[in-house]
């Protein structure tokens, strides 16, 4: 039986610890496939490195010293969209993964996670899939998750936009000012990673209690 050869993956570890860089990179090329071309300590010093080697996926750190990576992946989403960013984080609250994904991350792994997770990961993405660690799979996976990010008041909007009110109508029945109703139907939908009013309407009648 001939063995399927897979293509390599050249790969940029985003990480301010270079002892962790070190652990993964140690980690990574133990796999026939995967190829580490480039380190970086910060999301700015990534997007300057990408200009000047092939990379396929980038597997960015969240919380570093000179900035966020999310931000980072966003900038280097909109810039080279063609290259995979894979999120490697400590951080497994809801919060962080959509804002990662609304930024263009295509996975999120958590750094206690197996090895084999971060290799599992990499395939996945690389093969077009998203992956998400177990934890966060789980967390996603329960229907109230969603609602348990939302603030009692940002609830209590969900729930009048459930009943088809307007904004205004909901501004009356709170006591509040329709600039304050706007600016909790986008926070509901920038935490609940929601485009359109169609789709908000639609998740606060399926959820809203």
């Amino acid at each position: 039986m001939t063995e399927t050869i897979q293509a390599p993956v050249h790969i940029m570890l985003v990480d301010d610890h270079p002892l962790v860089r070190d652990g993964l990179r140690a980690r990574l090329e133990a796999v026939p496939h995967f190829r580490v071309v480039a380190e970086a300590g910060s999301g700015g010093e990534a997007l300057q490195l990408l200009g000047g080697a092939r990379i396929d996926l980038v597997l960015m750190d969240i919380t570093m010293r000179d900035g966020s990576g999310i931000e980072a992946t966003a900038q280097l989403n909109r810039s080279h969209p063609d290259v995979a960013v894979l999120i490697l984080s400590m951080h497994d609250k809801l919060e962080y993964v959509s804002q990662a994904m609304q930024a263009g991350a295509r996975g999120y792994v958590l750094k206690d996670a197996p090895g084999k997770d971060i290799v599992l990961a990499i395939d996945t993405v690389m093969g077009g899939g998203i992956y998400y660690s177990a934890p966060v799979a789980r967390q996603l996976a329960r229907p109230a998750a969603q609602d348990n990010q939302l603030t009692s008041r940002e609830q209590e909007v969900l729930r009048h936009i459930a009943n088809g009110e307007s904004n205004k109508q909901i501004a009356r029945a709170l006591d509040l000012s329709v600039r304050t109703v706007e600016t909790h139907r986008l926070n509901i939908k920038r935490k609940l990673c929601i485009e359109g009013q169609a789709e908000l309407i639609r998740f606060a009648v399926q959820h809203a209690s």
